[in-house]
C-alpha cells in the first residue's frame, strides 16, 4: 500500500521546503522527497556557504586596510584551508536546523530520486530501495544546476563550477571567470580578496548585464581598481587543460583573439534546471527548455502538479523560490477546502536582487533604461554614499543609490544600489512597491540619522530636484 499524503514536495532546496512547512502548517499531511541533502544547493553549495566565505574575505580585506580605521595589523595571511571549513560548517549546522524543522512540523522524509508515475503518484529510489508515495498534490521544486561550457567541461581541478570553487583543492595563481553574473563576479571577488590575480570574461558589453547600466559602469570601475582584468564584449574560444593549469583563447572586443595562461577556470555561464527524468513527458506537463511553465500560483499544465524555483521561470533567486512555495502551498490547501488562506500570485516586478561582491549591488523593479523602453517618462535621481555622513564614518565611501519613478503617477518604478550594504538597504524599496509607494510617501517618510538609509531618501529627493546634501 503506497503512503497516501495531501502534499508530496519533490526536491528540499529553499522553495521545496519552506512549501512544506506552509502546507503543513495548513493543516495538510506533507512529504518531502530529497536526492542528496535536506535545503538543497542554496544552503549547501550556494547563497548560505558563498557568503561565509565572502564575509572572511571581507574581514581578511579590512585587516589589511587597518592602518585606514587607525589601527595596526601585521602578518597578516589567509588560511584557505580554514576559511573553506568554516563555510562548511556554517552549511552543516543550516542542514541540521532544516532536519529539525521537518521534525517540528511533522513532515515525512523521503530520501531518494524521485519520479512521477502518473497521477498522485511519485517513485521514490533511495536509501529504502523503491517505494511508491501517493498524494493529492505533487510540487516539483527540483532545482537548478550550473550550466557546461562545451569546450570547457568541469573537472573539479583546473575547471571548476560553483560547487568545486567553494571547497578549492589549492589557492588559485591566476584565475580565469567565464560570465560577470552574481556567481562569477562573487567568486572574482572573494578570490581577488583572497589574493589571486583575477580575469573576468563577460560576452555582453557590461557586466552584471541584468543590472542599471550606471550600476554596471560603477561595478567595473571599482573592480579594476582592486587589481582585476575585466574583459567585456570579449568570449573565450577555446580551452586547453594541462597538468599544471590551463591555455585560453580569449576573443577580445577589438576582434583579437590572444592567448593566456590561467591556473584554474571558473565557470559561471547560467544554470539548467533538473527537470530531465523525472517523469514531466508522460504526464504531458508543458515546458520549454527544460523550464517547466506555471501560473502566478505554481499550477503546471497537468493539474494536481505545482512547479516552483529554478526548475520554473526566473528570476532564478531563493527568495523568490521561498515565496513560490508558499503561494502554492495556500493554492493547494484552498483547492482542498480551506476557506481561510487568501494566497496571492507572483509579482515578478517586486523580486529584489542582490550580489555579495564588493561593492555590493541590489536592485528591484525597472531600471531606467527599461521604464523608458516600457514607455513611461521618467524622473530617476542618484546620490552618492560620499554624501551620507554615515558611510564616510565607515570609511565607505564609494557607491550610490538610484530610484526610478514614472513622472506622471509618482509610481516607484525601481532602485539600483552599489556600495556597502546595500543588500540589506534594498528591502525598504521592495516594501515600497509592494505597498504601491509614490514619492511622496518616500519623501514624507523619516529615515533615522546616522544611517545608510539615509541615501534611499535623498535619492527620491534628488529624483525631483529636492536633494539636501549633495
Amino acid at each position: 500500500m503506497a503512503d497516501q499524503y495531501d502534499v508530496i514536495v519533490l526536491g528540499s532546496g529553499p522553495g521545496g521546503y519552506v512549501a512544506a512547512i506552509r502546507a503543513a502548517q495548513l493543516g495538510l499531511k506533507t512529504a518531502i522527497v530529497e536526492r542528496e541533502l535536506l535545503g538543497g544547493i542554496c544552503l549547501n553549495w550556494g547563497c548560505i556557504p558563498t557568503k561565509a566565505l565572502l564575509r572572511s574575505a571581507e574581514i581578511f580585506h579590512y585587516m589589511q586596510h587597518a592602518k585606514d580605521y587607525g589601527l595596526a595589523a601585521d602578518n597578516i595571511r589567509a588560511d584557505l584551508e580554514a576559511v573553506v571549513k568554516r563555510s562548511r560548517g556554517v552549511a552543516k549546522q543550516l542542514n541540521q536546523g532544516i532536519g529539525h524543522l521537518m521534525k517540528k512540523h511533522r513532515i515525512a522524509v523521503h530520501m531518494g530520486t524521485g519520479v512521477l508515475k502518473g497521477a498522485g503518484k511519485l517513485e521514490v529510489t533511495g536509501e529504502k530501495g523503491s517505494e511508491t508515495l501517493s498524494a493529492k498534490h505533487i510540487v516539483v521544486a527540483t532545482g537548478a544546476r550550473a550550466r557546461d561550457l562545451p569546450f570547457a567541461k568541469t573537472d573539479g581541478k583546473r575547471i571548476w563550477t560553483y560547487r568545486h570553487a567553494m571547497v578549492p583543492p589549492e589557492m588559485p595563481g591566476k584565475l580565469l571567470v567565464i560570465g560577470s553574473g552574481a556567481i562569477g563576479i562573487e567568486f572574482a571577488s572573494f578570490y581577488n580578496d583572497m589574493g589571486a590575480e583575477v580575469t573576468v570574461v563577460e560576452m555582453l558589453d557590461r557586466v552584471v548585464p541584468v543590472e542599471d547600466a550606471d550600476v554596471s559602469a560603477f561595478l567595473e570601475k571599482a573592480l579594476k581598481k582592486q587589481g582585476m582584468t575585466i574583459m567585456t564584449g570579449a568570449g573565450v574560444e577555446s580551452i586547453d587543460v594541462g597538468a599544471s593549469g590551463v591555455k585560453a583563447k580569449i576573443k577580445g572586443k577589438d576582434g583579437k583573439v590572444v592567448e593566456s595562461d590561467f591556473s584554474h577556470v571558473i565557470v559561471a555561464v547560467g544554470i539548467a534546471p533538473n527537470t530531465e527524468n523525472i517523469g514531466l513527458e508522460a504526464l504531458g506537463i508543458k515546458a520549454e527548455r527544460g523550464i517547466i511553465v506555471i501560473d502566478d500560483y505554481g499550477r503546471t499544465s497537468v493539474k494536481g502538479v505545482w512547479a516552483i524555483g529554478d526548475c520554473t521561470p526566473g528570476p532564478w533567486l531563493a527568495h523568490k523560490a521561498s515565496h513560490e512555495g508558499v503561494t502554492a502551498a495556500e493554492a493547494i490547501a484552498q483547492e482542498l477546502g480551506n476557506a481561510e488562506v487568501h494566497p496571492h500570485g507572483m509579482n515578478r516586478k517586486n523580486i529584489p536582487g542582490c550580489t555579495y561582491c564588493h561593492p555590493q549591488i541590489a536592485s528591484v523593479g525597472m531600471t531606467e533604461a527599461k521604464a523608458k523602453e516600457a514607455g513611461y517618462s521618467v524622473k530617476a535621481g542618484t546620490f552618492p554614499f560620499i554624501g551620507n555622513g554615515k558611510a564616510i564614518a565607515l570609511g565607505e565611501a564609494e557607491g550610490f543609490i538610484k530610484t526610478v519613478f514614472d513622472a506622471k503617477t509618482g509610481e516607484l518604478l525601481g532602485a539600483h544600489m552599489i556600495g556597502a550594504e546595500v543588500t540589506e538597504l534594498i528591502q525598504g524599496y521592495v516594501v515600497g512597491k509592494t505597498l504601491e509607494t509614490t514619492e511622496a510617501e518616500l519623501m514624507s517618510t523619516v529615515f533615522p540619522h546616522p544611517t545608510l538609509s539615509e541615501m534611499m531618501h535623498e535619492s527620491v529627493l534628488a529624483a525631483y530636484g529636492r536633494a539636501l546634501h549633495i
